[in-house]
């Protein structure tokens, strides 16, 4: 269903957004895994999966739920923070440290990151736009573009 032009997406509190990313996390981490991961079902939905980055100041490992699609053997999310503004705390530290981890349903990789650019972020977006016809709209939340992050699998 395609976005009504000029229309403003519901977006839940920012308070219910955060409780719903502990909640995940929390269900993920008490059921030793088992659930709280998916993969995309098909081309017009987005799976999940838990990115753990080095922290930039601490240098400790942290973790977050991210929605992705693949892109062969990639993986695409947004760095969107909840369509607040500001770069979500994973971003700016995979741009200090872009070498992360990625579990997925039934997998672990090692991955590297980094911001698509110009025809590949155009193409990867619109991929987005099929999985979320509101992207464009939610992006306009935003006083800052929201960055593309290609998750390239390393050799382990």
């Amino acid at each position: 269903m395609p976005s009504t032009p000029g229309r403003r997406p519901f977006l839940p509190p920012r308070w219910f957004i955060r409780l719903a990313w502990y909640t995940h996390r929390a269900v993920y981490r008490a059921t030793g895994s088992r659930l709280g991961l998916w993969p995309p079902k098909d081309d017009t939905h987005w799976g999940t999966m838990q990115l753990t980055v080095t922290g930039r100041r601490t240098g400790h490992p942290r973790s977050v739920m991210l929605g992705y699609f693949e892109d062969g053997p990639n993986l695409v999310t947004l760095a969107m923070n909840g369509w607040s503004n500001g770069e979500p705390a994973w971003w700016l530290n995979l741009q200090s440290t872009p070498d992360a981890t990625v579990d997925l349903k039934g997998e672990r990789r090692t991955v590297h990151a980094h911001a698509a650019q110009g025809p590949e972020r155009e193409r990867l977006w619109s991929r987005w736009r099929e999985i979320d016809h509101d992207l464009d709209a939610y992006a306009a939340r935003r006083s800052t573009e929201t960055a593309v992050v290609v998750l390239e699998p390393t050799p382990t």
